[in-house]
């Protein structure tokens, strides 16, 4: 399988196996006007199986995004066919419209404008709560 380097972009790595069209959805990678690979289920020494993404255009990236369906992830940047930084991601401490509140006594539930915020809350069990009811995203 051939899959051409990329001259200015990303690498998204380390993705964990099948998360990659999450990602891509996410992230609105089906809107760009550039080559944008998706290799899934490659070989891994670390993690036996990732999938990876690379984007062959520099756009702006919303690495809470990514930290929260992944926090193991890392980004590389590319420039001008070379490595220039790498970036380890984590959980991020707040997420803004990535997630919804499924408590249907949510203020978000009646005022659709409103921004849906989660707060990380227990970083060992990756549990965030709704910023508004305090409902959690893992019940």
């Amino acid at each position: 399988m051939n899959i051409d380097t990329i001259k200015n972009g990303y690498v998204i790595d380390h993705l964990k196996a099948g998360k990659a069209m999450e990602v891509y959805k996410l992230l609105n990678l089906e809107t760009l006007d550039c080559q944008v690979a998706i290799i899934t289920n490659a070989k891994s020494n670390k993690m036996g199986k990732k999938d990876i993404i690379k984007i062959d255009k520099v756009i702006h990236i919303d690495l809470d995004k990514l930290g929260f369906i992944d926090p193991n992830v890392t980004v590389n940047i590319v420039k001008n066919d070379k490595i220039e930084e790498k970036r380890k991601l984590s959980l991020p401490k707040k997420i803004i419209n990535v997630a919804t509140c499924k408590n249907p006594r949510c203020i978000t539930s009646i005022e659709k404008d409103l921004d849906q915020i989660f707060i990380l809350t227990d970083e060992e069990k990756k549990i965030y709560r709704c910023k508004y009811c305090e409902a959690s995203l893992k019940d």
